[in-house]
């Protein structure tokens, strides 16, 4: 007897008269907007300028989807290609079909674009945003618990996913929550980052890349316990074989990069001590201004009290 599990809701999408409002989207619009402004505040603590961010987010996150779902429709082309499909599914990006491997090589490209008319170093930039982009595929993945997709093995235990969807060949049952497995991993991968920030002054890209081992450390057994359909390499689902390579890639690029460049930038954004130390300028010039204005009106009480004495003298 089932005592309890995770209920799926019974649609992933509400209407709004005609407009389709979908629970998928709502995900990644919200997880869009959590990593930029967490991403904002970490830019600013280091020396950034307000609002920079964001300026490069709105390169990144469309570079982001397109890589993302490129990604997906390429591993799984079957779903869009094959006999009794119609390809035009593969640009309807809100029933579900996001690889986080496009995402975020695509993703880094646009930010690379929008770094470099700002005249910002990218790995300083990945960085800040290394934990929001965490939390943003953490909530991103309860889109798949609105759409009933992308759940693991079957399950009894008490927090196990309810599916009671039958299309596309789901089988209506209780299964292990990947996606809550997924989103808690995420979670634990920004606070790692961020303690590890913190404690050891992580620059040069560094950072980044230890969100990108610890996130494929998780991704790889979490990516074993699905049943989705997927290709197999040497009996390993392609994303696992996936998240070893980038795991090694990673960790490879925390030695070598503390090799030759430890610490941390020293300067993240040309212009924002610029700005800061012209304004700090200013404020000195009218604090000089202040103390020659007090000086010049002390020499006249003198020479007033000087005139007033000499003519008691006479």
């Amino acid at each position: 007897m089932e005592l309890a599990f995770i209920p799926s809701p019974s649609r992933g999408v509400l209407y709004l008269g005609p407009i389709p409002l979908r629970g998928y989207a709502f995900c990644i619009i919200i997880g869009v907007f959590v990593a930029v402004w967490l991403g904002n505040k970490r830019w600013i603590a280091r020396g950034g300028r307000a609002g920079t961010v964001a300026d490069i987010a709105v390169w990144a996150v469309p570079f982001g989807l397109v890589g993302g779902r490129l990604y997906h429709v390429i591993t799984d082309y079957e779903l869009y290609f094959s006999e009794g499909r119609d390809w035009v599914d593969a640009f309807k990006i809100w029933e579900g079909g996001l690889g986080i491997w496009g995402a975020i090589a695509l993703g880094a490209l646009g930010a690379w674009i929008g770094c470099r008319r700002r005249g910002i170093p990218m790995p300083a930039y990945a960085d800040a945003v290394a934990p929001g982009i965490a939390l943003a595929q953490a909530i991103g993945r309860w889109g798949n618990w609105f759409n009933q997709e992308l759940y693991g093995k079957p399950t009894d235990l008490p927090w196990a996913l309810e599916i009671t969807s039958s299309a596309d060949g789901r089988v209506p049952g209780t299964y292990h929550p990947t996606f809550l497995y997924e989103s808690l991993w995420c979670i634990g991968v920004a606070v790692l980052v961020i303690w590890a920030d913190r404690r050891f002054r992580l620059g040069h890209g560094r950072a980044f890349a230890l969100y990108v081992a610890a996130y494929c450390a998780g991704r790889g057994w979490i990516e074993y316990m699905r049943v989705d359909d997927a290709h197999h390499i040497l009996g390993l689902r392609l994303n696992v074989w996936t998240a070893i390579f980038v795991f090694l890639l990673a960790v490879a690029y925390l030695v070598i990069s503390s090799k030759k460049s430890p610490g941390r930038e020293d300067v993240v954004e040309p212009g924002a001590a610029a700005s800061g130390g012209e304004a700090d300028g200013g404020e000195k010039a009218d604090d000089a201004v202040g103390k020659d204005d007090e000086a010049e009106d002390e020499a006249k009480d003198d020479e007033a009290k000087d005139g007033a004495g000499s003519a008691k003298k006479t």
